[in-house]
């Protein structure tokens, strides 16, 4: 059947399975725009108020669903807004597509309006992309930009489609999805090596991120551990991804995560890294990380051995796929003296009592939260001092409700993510817990909240500072506190409220129960103001380079 290029675009993503687009209109992508009228029965488009607020939805509906996220923006502005959300995504191996527009092809490299190099310029932070300038190339470029998207460790891939293209028509033949590519199998010698050392080691733990939630494998990570006794830790990427109360769960490890967790790692023999890259936020000194410990590597990306921290055994291969053979090669053991011994350092996290009439205290906040809310609650998050209370303190206990950017760290990133989680998602709860220097980033997308009815509750944690910049200069700085008090006059109920939303306002500490409960039983989008003290400190905290003997449990307000 002959197809002009917009249709084509259609009918390749009905093929993949997609059913809910992010995006921004504009002249280079009206032809796409003008198929989206005539699909819409069919593609959902979600009109953001800004292209970086669709990429960031298009990461969140992918964290959130395990699919690719798709994002469309114009030529020009339009598409290098969508640079921090895809580089976000590939600093966390989230599968996007993303789809630009740009001039027809006799245009191209003139300097034309709204015309920029898009390939170029994201060149180092997608797995790959394209610019289709035959139109009877696009369907195959779709086809394979999913498949790479997906394939592997996955990332985001963008399409650059010029103007001339999308209108041009050619023979459009349906195919089936495109099925990611196989993963070889992990080499028998190399498990038999990482099942001797597990065999044979007296104080092992697994330190696992990210990567056993792309691959899904919860079950055979805690069938592993379980079976051999070994105690577990996560990197912020990989929370969710392990009972939280479970005798053998020691927490989060690296610069704010537990005694605990980052004791075992400096005492450890054996470390078993699931789906893990060894970030600075977790080993601050590479060669004081496990320093005692041989370690197994089991990564899908083969560039991540020893790129960090030298490994005794790599094994390289699908997660899911690699534990369920180690689980067949171990031994059952049993390490009661060594995990009783780690069971002794953990902390039970408790809210600073100041009154019922003080600021309410963050961590209050986050457990009345996790209280009031459902296992499969979907928490995004943005960056800072908030994202490290609700990592170390909302105990996550499912797989894929966890949505913050680690990598990279994106300021603004969470009431995107939120929107593409709720579209993924529309009948579970989504919360974005922010802070006021965060929100005021890309607070725009209240419009989007307010224009779809979104039930979706933002909790802003306002210290009326950027607060972990400043506990940095507390520490670091000698409480020289340079552009951190940025005296914002916003109001954030008046704003919520000029934006079509609902505020609410908690600044007592006595009120924290009443109004969450209100605000997660208005069943419409609602921002709350948390007034909480700029001298809330996130605790425990190892500086940059250090290991957990320079761990910092205690700060002076």
């Amino acid at each position: 059947m002959i197809k002009n290029g917009s249709d084509i675009l259609m009918e390749c993503l009905l093929e993949q399975g997609v059913d809910t687009v992010f995006g921004y209109p504009g002249g280079a992508v009206l032809n796409l725009y003008d198929a989206l009228y005539k699909y819409q029965d069919r593609i959902t488009h979600v009109l953001t108020a800004h292209e970086q607020g669709a990429s960031h939805a298009a990461d969140g509906y992918a964290r959130a669903t395990g699919k690719v996220g798709v994002c469309i923006a114009t030529s020009g502005p339009g598409a290098t807004n969508l640079v921090t959300g895809l580089a976000t995504a590939y600093m966390d191996s989230i599968p996007v597509v993303a789809i630009t527009g740009n001039v027809s092809v006799p245009l191209l490299g003139r300097d034309s309006f709204q015309e920029v190099d898009i390939t170029g310029i994201t060149m180092p932070i997608t797995k790959h992309n394209f610019i289709v300038k035959d139109v009877r190339e696009l369907a195959h470029t779709v086809r394979e930009a999913f498949r790479i998207a997906g394939s592997g460790r996955p990332g985001p891939v963008l399409i650059d489609l010029p103007k001339d293209v999308t209108a041009a028509e050619c023979e459009y033949e349906p195919q089936p999805a495109a099925g990611v590519r196989p993963v070889p199998p992990p080499k028998e010698e190399r498990l038999q090596m990482a099942a001797e050392k597990l065999n044979h080691s007296r104080k092992p733990l697994i330190y696992f991120g990210g990567g056993v939630l792309t691959s899904g494998a919860e079950a055979e990570l805690l069938a592993l551990a379980e079976k051999q006794d070994i105690p577990v830790c996560a990197s912020m990427m990989g929370l969710g991804g392990f009972p939280p109360r479970h005798r053998l769960w020691l927490g989060m490890v690296g610069m704010h995560g537990t005694l605990a967790a980052n004791r075992a790692a400096r005492e450890c023999d054996v470390l078993l890294v699931c789906g893990a890259r060894f970030s600075d936020r977790v080993a601050g000194s590479r060669t004081g990380f496990a320093p005692n410990a041989q370690v197994i590597h089991i990564d899908i990306d083969h560039a991540e051995f020893d790129k960090n921290v030298t490994a005794a055994v790599r094994v390289a291969g699908d997660l899911k796929t690699v534990l369920a053979a180690l689980l067949e090669r171990t031994m059952p053991a049993d390490h009661r003296q060594w995990t009783e011994e780690l069971a002794s350092l953990r902390r039970e996290p408790h809210p600073a009592d100041r009154g019922e009439k003080a600021l309410p205290d963050p961590l209050a906040i986050l457990q009345t939260l996790r209280r009031l809310t459902d296992d499969d609650t979907i928490v995004a998050t943005d960056v800072g001092q908030h994202q490290m209370w609700t990592a170390q303190h909302f105990e996550l206990r499912q797989p894929r409700t966890f949505l913050s950017s680690g990598g990279l760290g994106t300021m603004g990133y969470g009431l995107g993510a939120a929107i593409g989680a709720q579209f993924g998602c529309p009948h579970r709860r989504v919360v974005l817990i922010s802070g006021d220097g965060s929100f005021h980033m890309n607070l725009n997308e209240l419009t989007t909240l307010a224009s779809y009815n979104l039930p979706i509750v933002v909790l802003v944690m306002n210290n009326q500072v950027l607060g972990m910049v400043r506990q940095w200069q507390k520490v670091f700085y000698g409480n020289r506190f340079s552009a951190t008090d940025p005296h914002r006059k916003t109001d954030l109920v008046k704003l919520a409220e000029a934006f079509g939303c609902t505020g609410m306002r908690l600044d007592r500490a006595a009120d924290v129960e009443t109004v969450l409960k209100a605000a997660l039983e208005h069943g419409g989008p609602v921002v709350v103001d948390c007034r909480i003290s700029p001298d809330a400190n996130v605790l425990p905290m190892i500086p940059p380079g250090g290991t957990v003997e320079d761990i910092i449990e205690e700060m002076d307000n």
